[in-house]
């Protein structure tokens, strides 16, 4: 049982959760996620981890109310505990100095970006951070991002802040005027995909984190499997992050999506029960 012992909403529907997890804490690194479970016949959810204080012996999530087990959790206070906490899990973030590294975030993509941008800046790099989303109300981390960046540029769609434009009309902007040596991007799986072929046109190397697509974390159930140059590969366990000009967005997108009815009934039935 983990304890919140924090909890802050960034909009209507995403939420910050500190949470106790000392070990957890402890041994994290750059680009690890947690499972967690709200109770014992709980569903197996996914969760980078943003940030971890080990003084505190906490850890940071930022979740999205997507579906059923999102809903839950969200409706969870400062004081509640959560079933499990399962981590640090995947594959951390390769940190290197690699030059001018890109950063670009989507919506709660800025999360899972935000301890990347610290481990590259610490590791002596140029960092230009690019958070983009549907409008100002969906920018999070802001403040974060900002402290461990040489610049931050914000892109929304409707212009409320920042530059009006998706992810890609910044990325194209910095890579106009300065090499850049590596780019990460985190965000929906779309948001990847356009970011990988703006990268791949320009030859700069590129990861992505796939964990949008994982279930159970530990490889036995397959749902996160996604083709990695011609290669089956398994996010949980081989990731969460591949190089992503040889992810085959295509048919991650496509699976991503086979079971929309039945979630969409399962939320139906979550609705009706709490009316």
């Amino acid at each position: 049982m983990n304890k919140i012992v924090k909890k802050r909403f960034f909009s209507e529907n995403v939420v910050q959760f500190v949470v106790e997890a000392p070990e957890i804490a402890r041994t994290r690194k750059a680009g690890n996620f947690v499972i967690i479970r709200l109770d014992e016949k709980g569903e197996r959810v996914p969760l980078t981890i943003s940030e971890a204080d080990t003084e505190k012996g906490t850890i940071t999530i930022v979740v999205q109310r997507i579906g059923v087990s999102t809903y839950k959790l969200a409706a969870l206070n400062e004081g509640d505990y959560i079933h499990d906490v399962v981590g640090p899990l995947g594959h951390p973030t390769h940190i290197f100095k690699a030059g001018t590294v890109l950063a670009c975030g989507g919506g709660v993509g800025v999360a899972p970006l935000l301890p990347i941008v610290q481990a590259f800046k610490e590791a002596g790099n140029r960092v230009v951070s690019i958070l983009a989303a549907r409008n100002k109300d969906l920018i999070i981390l802001e403040d974060e991002i900002r402290k461990y960046s040489d610049e931050v540029i914000i892109m929304t769609d409707d212009g409320s802040y920042g530059k009006k434009g998706v992810v890609t009309v910044g990325m194209e902007d910095v890579i106009a005027r300065e090499k850049v040596d590596f780019c990460v991007a985190i965000g929906p799986a779309i948001m990847m995909k356009f970011c990988s072929l703006t990268t791949q046109k320009h030859e700069i190397p590129t990861v992505v984190s796939l964990n949008t697509i994982m279930v159970d974390g530990t490889g036995m159930c397959g749902a996160c499997r996604v083709k990695v140059d011609g290669k089956t590969r398994f996010v949980c366990v081989d990731g969460p992050e591949f190089d992503a000009h040889k992810v085959d967005f295509n048919e991650m997108l496509m699976r991503m999506g086979a079971y929309k009815e039945q979630e969409k009934e399962a939320f139906e039935a979550y609705k009706n029960a709490l009316a």
